[in-house]
């Protein structure tokens, strides 16, 4: 069965989208034609690569016909109907198919497993640890105490950090200060809904899935993940009041209780869309299959 959504529909779906973005990144995007950087900001376009103008643009997803629509107007990947424009699955998924499945067997693993609340955010700490001051990569803003503190709550608490990617930006001298040793390959044994990297990523599968996925789904993890980028760069060593970010004082008891409580509530807000991406992927999974039974029969 094919879904198609009227002409008024799907462009009032796509207006809503950009609108809503806009709102979101306008104020990067004005930071960037004026050559300057952001720690916060920046971060979700330098680390994900997933451009303004491609997030910008919304999608149906696959299977959806877009009525009155002609696939030039759309970009890449679609193709004409009798009824309008649609993703063309035949063409796209082939080629998606091997990172459909990993995401979604990354994304099932972490949403069978409890959320851990205790890492604190030192992995930031961790980047910085016993480095050069000239290496810092935030080096424009200060640290909010001297290196050899920063040194001595690392060494007195050590690290907590599940996540991979987190993990292999840590300075050398603090690897071994970390009570676990994530890899490419142990990831799907270790992320877990707890940690604020592994709920950001969130976008980033969105962001891999697309345009397969509907650009709501991408728009609703772009924005946990903005919130969840805010948290992360408070909890650091950095101090970025200046930017009107007030510091999480992770180094105190009562700094720790409220990264756990952000903790808690990035867990209950990625949960759902942790489970509409996985969804997807098992949509797009079996789209798959009668895509390739169409293929074997000449259809």
């Amino acid at each position: 069965m094919v879904d198609v959504l009227d002409e008024q529909e799907w462009r009032s779906r796509a207006a809503a989208h950009r609108a809503r973005l806009e709102a979101l990144i306008g104020g990067y995007l004005a930071l960037r034609r004026e050559g300057r950087a952001h720690p916060v900001e920046d971060f979700l376009f330098t680390y994900y690569g997933h451009r303004p103008s491609r997030l910008l643009t919304w999608h149906p997803g696959a299977g959806v016909v877009l009525a009155g629509a002609r696939a030039g107007e759309l970009g890449p990947g679609y193709a004409d109907t009798p009824e309008g424009a649609v993703l063309d699955a035949a063409e796209l998924l082939p080629r998606r198919l091997a990172a459909v499945r990993w995401i979604r067997d990354l994304l099932a693993a972490i949403s069978a497993r409890p959320a851990h609340l205790g890492c604190f955010g030192l992995h930031e700490w961790a980047m910085v640890y016993r480095l050069d001051p000239a290496e810092v990569r935030h080096a424009s803003w200060p640290l909010r105490l001297p290196p050899e503190d920063v040194a001595a709550l690392l060494e007195q608490r050590g690290v907590r950090c599940s996540h991979f990617d987190a993990f292999r930006f840590f300075t050398e001298p603090a690897r071994p200060l970390n009570v676990l040793s994530p890899s490419r390959e142990n990831r799907g044994e270790l992320e877990q809904p707890g940690c604020l990297h592994a709920n950001m990523d969130l976008y980033k599968w969105a962001c891999k899935l697309s345009p397969l996925v509907p650009g709501e789904l991408v728009a609703d993890c772009f924005a946990l993940a903005r919130r969840i980028r805010a948290v992360d760069m408070r909890a650091s060593p950095y101090d970025l009041s200046a930017l009107g970010y007030e510091p999480i004082r992770v180094e105190t008891p009562e700094g720790r209780a409220e990264y756990a409580a952000h903790q808690r509530g990035f867990t209950e807000d990625a949960a759902p869309l942790r489970a509409r991406l996985l969804a997807a992927c098992d949509s797009l999974l079996a789209r798959a299959g009668r895509v390739g039974q169409d293929a074997a029969a000449g259809r």
